[in-house]
């Protein structure tokens, strides 16, 4: 990977994470303050608690993909380490698919009229667990890898005792 593409891919993921706490403090401020403008229709709170659980398994994430990129540009992404940070993120989309749900739970009574928003919101949701699967068989692509990294080091080693 070279120093410019490390170089974005950090500074997407500073800027994504920066906002996202942003968002998220501006959020819990308006919680804890009582300044929550509430207007009877939708109950405010709930949601904003559910985007604070969402930003921190997107926040968990990026700082789990910040350390592969870590990896990668060190060569040592081909390690059973790499393992511990892919597993947070699948993990983490999953907890984000799942306060996805959550949202959509509470969104659908008001939805009686139009009960399509619920059913692509619920879409949105397979979506992200999709992504889960996904990065669930780059993990296996990435097991495969390691397997391979450790039988060619072997070989090396073979090889070094034979010449």
């Amino acid at each position: 990977m070279g120093r410019l593409t490390v170089f974005a891919l950090r500074a997407v993921l500073a800027v994504v994470l920066a906002g996202s706490v942003l968002v998220q403090a501006l959020m819990v401020w308006t919680l804890i303050s009582g300044n929550d403008p509430e207007d009877g229709s939708l109950p405010l709170t709930p949601l904003r608690v559910f985007t604070i659980l969402g930003l921190v398994s997107a926040q968990v994430a990026l700082v789990c993909v910040w350390r592969l990129v870590t990896m990668v540009r060190r060569g040592t992404v081909f390690s059973h380490t790499a393992f511990r940070y892919v597993d947070v993120v699948i993990g983490a989309i999953v907890a984000a698919a799942l306060v996805w749900f959550a949202v959509t739970a509470l969104n659908a009574p008001g939805q009686r009229d139009d009960p399509g928003v619920t059913v692509i919101m619920g879409g949105i949701g397979l979506a992200i667990l999709g992504v889960a699967l996904i990065v669930l068989v780059l993990r296996t692509l990435l097991a495969q890898a390691v397997a391979r990294d450790v039988e060619a080091t072997a070989m090396r080693a073979e090889l070094d005792e034979v010449i």
